[in-house]
């Protein structure tokens, strides 16, 4: 047999497995309620509109859906996706946007043109592990900073840069998820996305705006987009309709300056050529009839109805020992219990009563967060929602009980 492990490359050495991914292959035997996946409710896929739009597409079009396409993406859906854009505020032109893969391929496009190895960016703590995960990849240094119950600390980042000057290294990029952040929930408020972009300018640093929650807004008023508020090109946007219309579509777009648009084109030229065109001639078809904005009406009070559920059976469940932010949109709540428990011990314990959950120390680059767990609430029904909440509101009393105990017995011990 072969022993490859002289062979992989340097890169690939330091590559880990999502543990998203390896978590859910534990959630997949009967019985087990998850809030593991940051996965959309199938209820949501809007089956018949679809049907209607593929039939319409191979019966006007099929010389086109069914054949390569541009790297960038197909025209159509650029010009309608810099429209909507538009629209929302964002001054886009078309040749601004290049359409991926999802989002996680952007993630990868724009650390291999971005990145060498031993660069430095700045992520938050915790932060979005997909992209830590692309990062990572291409073997750069990442540089945390605090998310706070309003977002990112934005005197911890000016701070940051500040340190990071002073040694003489200056990061790439801020990479950030302002809209109801995966995988803690917050927002950043507009005033707070203002200095952001004052901070990354003073340091002269691209800001990389992860949105892919921003249309799953619940309560609360609408904070202005980081690229409508960018006077300078200094923010690359991410989006994705993985959240709003289907993720097996695998379509996503990048927004930003066109020269680096461009390398991105180049480099995803020697990756897959194109993302699948017929895809992007659905979600073109969807935007221009105008089927997309009646589809996000109807998600957002199907995830509403399922956060709603589940807060109210947190309340109920829940010890008062364990703390949580109620998040005005987006898919996941982010609890936190006292620093004595770790999640990722209590987390078999919480799959013997058949309910999961993603361990928190996951989303952060260095050894924190132990004490945290995030959850899903828009994939499970309102009934499994109730009786998963009330099975780990049960695991989550236990093991404080217990570890309270021990804590006594450690205090009490001559």
């Amino acid at each position: 047999m072969v022993d490859y492990s002289h062979i992989f490359s340097e890169r690939a050495h330091g590559m880990k497995a999502s543990e998203i991914r390896e978590l859910l292959k534990l959630t997949q035997r009967p019985g087990v309620i998850s809030f593991a996946g940051g996965l959309p409710n199938p209820d949501a896929f809007p089956k018949e509109t679809t049907r209607e739009i593929i039939n319409e597409l191979l019966d006007e079009m099929p010389e086109k859906v069914l054949q390569y396409g541009s790297t960038e993406g197909v025209p159509e859906l650029r010009e309608v996706l810099a429209k909507n854009m538009q629209d929302r505020g964002m001054k886009v032109k078309k040749n601004q946007i290049m359409i991926t893969h999802g989002s996680q391929q952007a993630l990868d496009l724009l650390s291999k043109v971005l990145l060498d190895p031993g660069d430095t960016i700045v992520v938050g703590s915790p932060t979005y592990l997909g992209a830590t995960g692309a990062f990572r990849a291409f073997q750069c240094r990442m540089e945390t900073v605090p998310v706070r119950e309003n977002g990112m600390d934005m005197d911890a980042l000016d701070s940051k840069l500040k340190e990071l000057d002073k040694e003489g290294k200056k990061p790439k990029f801020i990479y950030t998820v302002p809209t109801f952040q995966n995988p803690s929930g917050v927002t950043i408020p507009g005033d707070k996305r203002k200095k952001l972009l004052e901070i990354a300018s003073k340091y002269d640093v691209l800001v990389v705006e992860d949105s892919p929650y921003s249309y799953l807004r619940y309560e609360g008023e609408p904070q202005p987009h980081l690229m409508s508020l960018d006077k300078e090109e200094r923010v690359v946007r991410l989006q994705t309709f993985s959240k709003i219309l289907a993720p097996g579509f695998r379509i996503a777009w990048t927004v930003g300056p066109a020269k680096l648009i461009d390398k991105m084109v180049i480099a995803k030229q020697a990756t897959d050529l194109c993302t699948n065109p017929f895809g992007q001639y659905v979600a073109w078809k969807y935007i221009a009839s105008g089927a997309l904005d009646e589809h996000l009406e109807k998600i957002k009070k199907l995830y509403n109805e399922k956060r709603l559920t589940m807060l109210e059976a947190m309340d109920e469940h829940f010890p008062e020992e364990a703390k949580w932010k109620r998040p005005e949109g987006g898919m996941f709540i982010w609890v936190t219990l006292p620093e004595y428990i770790n999640t990722r011990e209590m987390f078999e314990k919480a799959l013997q009563k058949n309910v999961a959950y993603v361990v928190g120390d996951a989303f952060y680059v260095e050894n924190e967060g132990y004490n945290t767990m995030r959850l899903n609430f828009s994939h499970s029904s309102e009934e499994e929602i109730k009786e998963g909440i009330e099975r780990l509101g049960k695991v989550i009393k236990q093991e404080i009980s217990e570890k309270k105990g021990k804590l006594r017995e450690t205090l009490i011990t001559p």
